[in-house]
């Protein structure tokens, strides 16, 4: 990881710590999330962040047929900032990697998605590695893909004129950090 986006200021760190005291101490809503990327029971909303950033994809070869062309996902970076804007961390990867601005970081598995709507990359559910460092990330046992608007695959042709050729598409995403209760 990059010593620079693992930094702790104190504004940071104040900014993080009002938004986990403003995350609600209860379960979150799961109305509207469909079933496939819901955090099971026994879990509460630690932390909410909107990430903003983007996703870059490359065009190669399709490898499950000869002579075809695909976007592939190469991977996001993203700022997680709170409801009013205020940076708390960032998205990256591959792996993908949440980090708080105060030096605590958390990579995870994909467990599921569910369609996000036309234009949209998916929702998702992630099941959380332990993290590293000490902060908002301890003890982060899900992370919760909803509420995205763009990031899909660029509509560009992708063939072999195009073969190595990356793009990069803008998105936003809520992401919803769990804890067990």
């Amino acid at each position: 990881m990059n010593k620079h986006s693992l930094s702790l200021t104190a504004a940071a760190a104040a900014g993080l710590l009002s938004a986990c005291a403003s995350a609600p101490s209860s379960t979150h809503s799961q109305m509207g999330i469909p079933d496939a990327v819901r955090v099971p029971a026994g879990h509460r909303v630690a932390m909410e962040t909107v990430g903003v950033g983007e996703i870059t994809y490359e065009c190669r070869t399709k490898a499950t047929m000869a002579g075809a062309f695909e976007w592939v996902f190469v991977g996001p970076k993203a700022d997680l900032n709170s409801r009013s804007g205020s940076k708390l961390g960032s998205y990256f990867g591959p792996p993908a990697t949440w980090a708080s601005s105060d030096g605590s970081a958390i990579t995870g598995t994909q467990l599921a998605v569910a369609p996000g709507g036309s234009g949209n990359i998916p929702m998702q559910l992630v099941k959380a590695n332990p993290a590293t460092g000490t902060g908002a990330m301890t003890g982060i046992s899900f992370v919760q893909r909803v509420a995205t608007r763009g990031g899909i695959a660029p509509a560009l042709p992708c063939d072999a004129g195009a073969l190595g050729r990356k793009e990069i598409v803008k998105y936003q995403a809520d992401y919803v950090f769990w804890k067990a209760a």
